[in-house]
């Protein structure tokens, strides 16, 4: 499902995507489709696909300063004023995971391709979420935890937390408490950290 098309960036990995609404699309996405630690794929014109996950939101409106008399009420606005648009939107930050080629490997870190203005950011669904983190022996992988740490800011804990939460409901045991300990060792990071002066 399309949710949003990338708009700017902040760095090589950090992204911004406007979410559709209903003047891009007959059936815009829903609030749950773009939320917090939603994974997304970005699909390039060569098959390959630049893997992300939202990890921050913003919200547009142009409108808030604008305190001056209208001479129509808004609902009156489309037919006065056909040209009229409502800017008001959301802005998701994405930040990139990895990539899948055309041949359908895997790989998680810094992609090499530059994401271009305009590109389409669809939404992924659990199956193809559980297919990015699976190695070739079929065990669980999150190769680009530090790329998290090191460009999420403030947001990096709570993100690899559902992260890690929502890859334990689909997993093998061993996985699991491999993830339990990842889970408690940033509890107890976010601990310490706070503890600091």
């Amino acid at each position: 499902m399309k949710i949003a098309r990338v708009v700017s960036s902040n760095s090589h990995i950090d992204y911004v995507a406007r979410v559709i609404d209903a003047l891009d699309a007959a059936s815009p996405p829903l609030s749950e489709d773009f939320g917090f630690a939603q994974f997304v794929k970005l699909p390039l014109e060569d098959e390959t696909e630049i893997v992300g996950v939202i990890y921050d939101s913003m919200l547009v409106n142009p409108e808030y300063s604008n305190f001056g008399p209208r001479l129509s009420p808004k609902p009156e606005l489309g037919s006065f004023s056909p040209d009229y648009l409502n800017e008001q939107g959301f802005l998701i930050g994405i930040l990139l995971l990895g990539a899948i080629d055309e041949q359908k490997k895997i790989t998680h870190g810094v992609p090499r391709r530059v994401v271009p203005a305009g590109q389409e950011v669809y939404k992924i669904e659990a199956e193809e979420t559980k297919k990015f983190h699976t190695d070739a022996n079929d065990c669980l992988q999150i190769h680009y935890y530090s790329q998290i740490v090191a460009h999420a800011g403030l947001f990096a804990a709570p993100l690899l937390e559902s992260i890690i939460e929502e890859l334990s409901l689909d997993c093998s045991n061993s996985d699991k408490q491999r993830l339990g300990v990842l889970k408690q060792t940033l509890a107890w990071q976010r601990t310490l950290g706070g503890m600091r002066l």
